[in-house]
């Protein structure tokens, strides 16, 4: 570790990248993560290497910031492309890696936590994670959900990918951000050894903490609503790209006597979607569509029962604020939300409805129904906010040694 990393000129830094190909899953995490870090009692400068644009513009606390890199998409059938730029996918692969490669030897970081894709998208963090080999100053993490996907297709996948390989010659700790008790990655899906070494479980993330980095704006945005302060239900489909059969239905669901229905449809789904909600709401009296809130966590946090589908974040927030569920999991490309759905079921924790049960009738059924607020402390370890700053200072103490 450089000398001048040990006086008090300067802060420690940590870089957080996301590839951010698909919906807001993983910026809201690396988002969450950075506001933990920059509100803990550690002194860090956290630079967020993202794909997205702020869509989810919420409030960054001094000592946070985000570089935005020209944007991937990522289509149905799993390939990449330039999502704005008319540029073929090997210039806009060759400009991202360059960026990212340029601000990490500029910015020097002191820990970089790579989300989910060990090498980034199509291989674009292979030059930076060379040079950080090379340099061993720079302390590497990987940081993955509870769930990647059914166990033949990770290890299809990751063999592919040589992402094994990348873990043990790259990185010095893998951060899983889930609850081994109800899926442990390791023993799942048969990594070697050498990999298995390097894991660590924080636990999942509890998003109740997202209340304490409100700003006056996010506040004031959920004011302006005027939401009824009676029964509300929510129906939240994530980014809402791949989330149009659920909000429909839902808006075609009966609701019970005094209840309010909301269906917020997320920056990505497809416009003439929105419209067709939008208008059938118009004409109903005990619903609403919204488009985007800045902090949804907001509307969460009001609501008697909640509809959604099952991705990590929404998960997270529903075992956070113990709402009655039911979650309509994703099956494709992935199978990681049904995965998930399942062991949550098993616990009692949420109710799953399989996308070919799905009706209005079905879900104005399990509205009538009565349902327990879920026990979930007592099976669900939620501390990893706890713990990711105690993992960062473990990395200080042991630099400072070294």
């Amino acid at each position: 570790m450089d000398e001048h990393r040990l006086g008090h000129n300067r802060k420690w830094r940590i870089a957080l990248y996301s590839h951010d190909t698909m919906g807001l899953g993983h910026k809201r995490r690396n988002l969450l993560i950075a506001q933990t870090l920059g509100c803990s009692p550690l002194k860090t400068d956290v630079l967020m290497i993202s794909g997205i644009r702020d869509a989810s513009n919420v409030p960054t606390p001094p000592g946070v910031d985000c570089l935005t890199l020209p944007a991937l998409r990522k289509s149905i059938d799993g390939q990449y492309h330039a999502k704005r730029l008319d540029l073929s996918l090997q210039e806009i692969i060759t400009l991202r890696s360059q960026v990212i490669l340029t601000t990490i030897k500029t910015f020097k970081p002191d820990i970089f936590i790579v989300d989910n894709v060990p090498r980034g998208a199509v291989r674009e963090l292979d030059p930076t994670l060379d040079y950080l080999r090379t340099q061993g100053k720079t302390h590497c993490i990987l940081g993955l959900r509870d769930i990647l996907d059914e166990p033949a297709s990770v290890r299809r996948d990751w063999k592919r990918a040589a992402n094994e390989e990348a873990i043990q010659a790259y990185y010095d700790q893998v951060w899983v951000y889930g609850d081994r008790n109800i899926y442990d990655l390791a023993k799942e899906y048969h990594f070697q050894p050498k990999t298995v070494a390097k894991f660590r479980y924080t636990g999942y993330l509890d998003q109740r903490s997202r209340l304490k980095h409100l700003d006056l704006d996010s506040v004031q945005a959920f004011k302006s609503l005027n939401l009824p302060c009676e029964r509300l239900v929510l129906c939240l489909v994530g980014g809402g790209q791949d989330g149009a059969q659920l909000a429909e239905t839902f808006a075609y669901a009966e609701l019970p006597p005094e209840m309010n229905g909301i269906i917020l449809t997320g920056p990505f789904m497809p416009r003439e979607v929105r419209h067709k909600l939008q208008n059938y709401a118009a004409q109903r009296d005990n619903l609403r569509v919204l488009e985007y809130l800045a902090e949804p966590t907001l509307l969460l946090n009001q609501a008697e029962r909640v509809i959604a589908m099952g991705g990590y974040n929404t998960t997270c927030e529903l075992l956070s604020f113990a709402k009655r569920s039911l979650i309509l999991p994703r099956i494709k490309p992935r199978q990681e939300q049904s995965i998930r759905a399942k062991r949550l079921q098993a616990l009692g924790l949420i109710d799953v409805l399989q996308p070919h049960q799905l009706t209005p009738a079905a879900l104005s059924n399990w509205l009538t129904l009565k349902v327990e607020s879920p026990q979930v402390r007592n099976f669900v370890d939620l501390k990893g906010l706890t713990r990711i700053p105690q993992f960062v200072n473990e990395i200080f103490i042991s630099a400072i040694c070294h």
